[in-house]
């Protein structure tokens, strides 16, 4: 049997006794698309180790970084199905499905970590109903550093991006490149390193931290400072999980999900210029796009915007302006 397979079977096997009542031991696998000293998947293990702690080892929760347990784009689904009690994702992965899960990836909306965490902040409560519509209950959101653009040649000028291979990691990012005329194709971290070495991508937005866990200084020479958005990932559980476990587990549970929360924006903004350092320190030209260049990206950006909120539905549309009236 396929290693995936049988983590699966197994993983069901534990819902099949948590489905019926909680017993008096749990053990929960948490499955993670990021490397295990990627600080989301580190606030993860933290999480992970307090609930243990906590509980008096009445919940187990053990961590499987790297998409070892599911890959990035199989986690939400999996724990949706039961086949895994808990997991973590890119919200704005899950766009296609609904728009609304884009939010925090609208670009140039907030593009710092105080106004991130206002737009988090007054679409927190939206979020977690949008969860429950597919029996998932929300515990906590974290960002990645704002957003830059990585490219393996100067982007000087429009031509110089045409027809680029660009990374994208969600709708936007598909988008954005379509209207820049370059191509764009969908590839998860875990894959970026041998992509980038082997010409699949020649560009992509995304946060310092990807860069560096992937060491992109080997395959890429340019990186400049957009600051185009900040994302988010999220970790939730499965709504019959959940109902599972006592109310004292929940509230263990609740309390370790507010402390990573805390520590995990802390972690995110004490890392994001030290990540842009350890570039220069490798080698890769680091700086600002030209007024032309980041002209152009911001008219972009509206368009994507525009584009967005009439997709979004009354959910999306209510954040923005929640957001923009504060």
């Amino acid at each position: 049997m396929h290693l995936r397979q049988g983590v699966a079977v197994a993983a069901m096997g534990v819902f099949a006794t948590a489905a019926g009542q909680a017993s008096a031991q749990e053990h929960w696998d948490m499955a993670l698309a990021y490397s295990a000293t990627n600080y989301h998947s580190e606030i993860a293990a933290e999480f992970a180790a307090q609930v243990t702690e906590a509980s008096g080892g009445a919940l187990e929760v053990v961590t499987h970084p790297s998409g070892s347990l599911f890959s990035g784009d199989e986690i939400y689904g999996a724990v949706r199905r039961g086949l895994v009690p808990i997991g973590e994702r890119l919200i704005s992965a899950l766009s296609n499905d609904d728009p609304f899960f884009g939010l925090d990836s609208v670009p140039f909306l907030a593009s710092s970590f105080e106004d991130a965490r206002r737009l988090y902040d007054v679409s927190r409560d939206a979020l977690a109903e949008r969860l429950a519509e597919d029996d998932l209950v929300f515990l906590y959101s974290c960002p990645w550093p704002p957003q830059g653009f990585y490219s393996t040649v100067p982007a000087d000028t429009p031509e110089a991006l045409q027809g680029q291979a660009f990374r994208a990691y969600n709708a936007t990012t598909s988008r954005f490149a379509e209207l820049l005329g370059m191509q764009p194709t969908t590839i998860e971290a875990a894959e970026l390193s041998q992509a980038f070495a082997t010409g699949v991508a020649d560009s992509m937005i995304s946060s310092g931290a990807t860069g560096y866990d992937r060491a992109l200084w080997e395959h890429v020479d340019y990186y400049y400072d957009v600051k185009a958005w900040l994302p988010r990932n999220m970790v939730f559980v499965n709504g019959g999980a959940w109902e599972a476990l006592s109310p004292e587990l929940q509230e263990v549970i609740t309390t370790a999900a507010a402390d990573a929360e805390d520590a995990c924006w802390a972690r995110a903004e004490e890392l994001d210029s030290w990540y842009v350092e350890q570039f220069v320190e490798h080698g890769m030209t680091v700086g600002d796009l030209n007024p032309e260049m980041q002209a152009l990206f911001e008219e972009v950006g509206a368009t994507l915007r525009d584009e967005w909120l009439e997709t979004a539905g009354e959910r999306g549309q209510a954040a923005v302006a929640a957001y923009l009236a504060e």
